[in-house]
Parts: structure tokens; sequence; C-alpha cells
């Protein structure tokens, strides 16, 4: 019999026990590592790929207007999706509506869709610029002259900017939904409310115009449309100017 304490054949080969092992280093470094390990392996024990890179957001391409997508522009003559004091565009893509929006804001942009040219009653998607730097797609349903979001969002496929004070974004929606009051059927004509303004911590506020341009017919997304609102001012006397708009359109 061994002296008290002492393991008989302890690490010896054969005798059934394990060798003494190696103490565990618990310092983070280590603690990082084995996590490291376990999360980021695969089962085979291959690390997962790294996620690709964010792509850019695509210039919005104003040769297209009036051939395969609808425009809308409002601002000086010859203006652009970059200079344009508004600008939108609408496309059919098999069962959805591609829109495309920019604004000269910092806040937001947005177009509602209405049967009667007036606000009230209408189906509205905003691009928000928020605090943090990003453009969110917001839904909105006018009720009178108030904007109220609506949890529901039809949108998809989203993508928004802010650079150079301009808020910019695409997003696609479907062209049929279920009966709601609150989303419009796009494949029926609608008049196409046009509209940008400030924002308060992400949350829209009154436009920057009292009467923000309305399409001048009910707009179908079968049909090219390109318009445009070129607006010039003038200085009648030294303290009063007058901006005269002229409107020009092409259906396609």
């Amino acid at each position: 019999m061994g002296e008290l304490g002492e393991q008989p054949g302890a690490g010896e080969p054969g005798s059934g026990d394990e060798a003494p092992r190696q103490p565990h280093d618990s310092s983070y470094g280590t603690f990082a590592g084995e996590f490291y390990d376990l999360r980021y392996l695969s089962e085979e024990g291959y690390p997962f790929p790294t996620a690709p890179p964010v792509d850019p957001f695509a210039k919005i391409r104003v040769d297209d207007c009036g051939k395969t997508k609808g425009c809308f522009r409002y601002g000086k003559p010859g203006c652009n999706a970059e200079t344009c004091d508004y600008f939108l565009s609408y496309r059919r893509i098999g069962a959805d509506v591609e829109f495309e929006l920019s604004a000269d804001t910092d806040g937001w942009v947005a177009v509602g869709f209405s049967s009667d040219k007036k606000m009230g009653g209408d189906d509205v998607m905003a691009c928000v610029h928020d605090d943090n730097g990003r453009v969110r797609i917001q839904h909105f349903y006018n009720v009178g002259q108030w904007a109220k979001e609506i949890q529901r969002n039809p949108a998809r496929d989203e993508e928004g900017v802010f650079e150079n004070n301009r808020v910019t974004c695409r997003f696609k929606r479907p062209l049929y939904v279920p009966r709601d009051e609150t989303i419009v059927d796009l494949h029926l004509s609608w008049y196409y409310l046009f509209a940008w303004g400030p924002a308060i911590q992400g949350s829209i506020t009154r436009h920057d115009i009292d009467s923000p341009p309305v399409s001048e017919r009910a707009v179908s997304i079968y049909k090219q449309q390109s318009t445009s609102i070129s607006c010039e001012q003038e200085t009648i006397w030294p303290s009063m100017e007058y901006i005269h708009c002229k409107l020009t359109s092409v259906q396609v």
C-alpha cells in the first residue's frame, strides 16, 4: 500500500488513467480564439465565406425617360436626377413597379397616389433620411393634411443614399395587392403627388412648398410618360420676384 495521497500507476502506460492535462489558459485572448473557432467554422471545419461588399447606389439613368420608364422632373430647364429640385421615375418590372426618387433636401422625398389631385385619402411612399445617415423607405396614408405612418409597407428591394445634400432612393412594390384602403393597386391609373421637405430625428415634417406639384393627368404605369416642369425666377421689382413654370409632357 502506498503512502497517503499517492496514486498508484498514475500516468503509467496501460494504467487506464489519463496523463495530467496542461493548465487551461483562461485569458481573454484564448477565450476569444475558441469562440471564433466555434462561431465561424462550418460543420466541415472550414471558415464561412466573408460577406460580399455592399454595392454602391447605381445612378439614376435619365436617358431612359420616355423610353423604358416614365419620369417627372421639377426644377430648372434641363435638370436631371442629380440637379432637379424633385425627380421621380417609374417602370414596370414583371409583377412589380420600380420607383426612383430624388430631391434637393436633407429630409425626405415622397410620391403619393391620389384619385383627385388633392391631399387626403392618399397612399404615400416616402424615403426618409434619419439621424444615423440612413435612408429608409416608409409607407404613409394621408388623413386630410396629415401623413400617418402605416406599418404595413409594400416596398421591397429598397436602396437609399444621402449625398450632396440630396435624398435619393429606389424601391419596388407589387402591381396588385390584397384589398386595403391604404395601399392602391398600381395597375390602375392615379394622379401622382410629388413632395419633399425636412425631417426632424427621422420624422417627416411639412413639405417645402405650399402647393407641391401634381401630375397633369392620371398616370398609367403601362405608358412611359416623361414630364418636366421647368421653373425660372424673374425679378419684377427690387423686392418682388415672380416664378413662372413651363410644363412639357411626352407620352409613349
